[in-house]
Parts: C-alpha cells; sequence; structure tokens
C-alpha cells in the first residue's frame, strides 16, 4: 500500500472516530433533554436507539482498525439508520419528540439544538462510511 493511500485511510478512520464520539456526546445531551422533557420512548424505540443509534456506531469504530471493511459498512448503515429514524421523529412525524412541539420548556433549546447535531453527525457518519466501503472495494 502506497504512503499516500495509507494516509488518507488513517484521516479517513481518524475522521470516522470523531464523528462517532462526537455523535455519542450529543446523544447524552439529547437523551438528558428527553428525560428533563419527560419525552419517553417505546420499548422497541428504546431497543433501537441503544442498538443503532449508540451501540453500532461505536462497534462501527473498533472495527475500522481491524476490519476496515466491516466497520465502514457497519458505520455506514448505523449512522442511516439513525438519521431516518431521528429525522423522522425529530422533524417529521407530530408527536412530543418533534422539534416544533417543545414548547418554551427550559430543555427546549437544549433538545432542538442537540437533535439538528445527531441529525448532522449521523449524515456526515453515512457518509464517511460509504467513502470507506468504496475506497475498499478493490
Amino acid at each position: 500500500m502506497s504512503a499516500a493511500l495509507s494516509s488518507s485511510s488513517n484521516t479517513l478512520a481518524r475522521l470516522s472516530l470523531a464523528v462517532v464520539v462526537a455523535h455519542a456526546l450529543i446523544g447524552v445531551v439529547h437523551s438528558a433533554a428527553h428525560v428533563a422533557m419527560h419525552i419517553f420512548m417505546s420499548l422497541w424505540q428504546n431497543a433501537y436507539i441503544f442498538a443503532v443509534i449508540f451501540a453500532l456506531p461505536v462497534v462501527a469504530a473498533l472495527l475500522l482498525r481491524r476490519r476496515a471493511r466491516a466497520g465502514y459498512l457497519l458505520l455506514f448503515l448505523s449512522m442511516l439508520g439513525s438519521l431516518l429514524f431521528g429525522g423522522y421523529y425529530h422533524f417529521v412525524a407530530p408527536g412530543p419528540d418533534n422539534v416544533n412541539s417543545m414548547g418554551g420548556h427550559a430543555w427546549a433549546f437544549p433538545f432542538r439544538g442537540s437533535a439538528v447535531l445527531l441529525a448532522l453527525t449521523e449524515a456526515a457518519g453515512a457518509f464517511l462510511g460509504l467513502v470507506g466501503l468504496l475506497g475498499r472495494r478493490r
């Protein structure tokens, strides 16, 4: 492998790791806002959130070092799944989880801001996962 290809692979892996860490930290703030505002999810939604939104991106990041193709595939799928889930519930579906239904609650700004930041990190993670996959097609 050439030095330039190795360097770009390391940069992509570092960016991917940074996005996963940022996503997890923003998720903590968003979860705190959910609790503070008494916005609770159903059992299946909580299972999805734990598995797809929190755990799988971390597993993907851990795989990037030794099994990069699997890591990038998992990063792409988990972040896309997170983006679709959060995008629907935060910005499309009516209900207490929609950013437009917060009212004047003290946690409304952190909730809205973290929902937007989650969507941005999820889009970035899906993009980086796809770039990593396409770069490893050989």
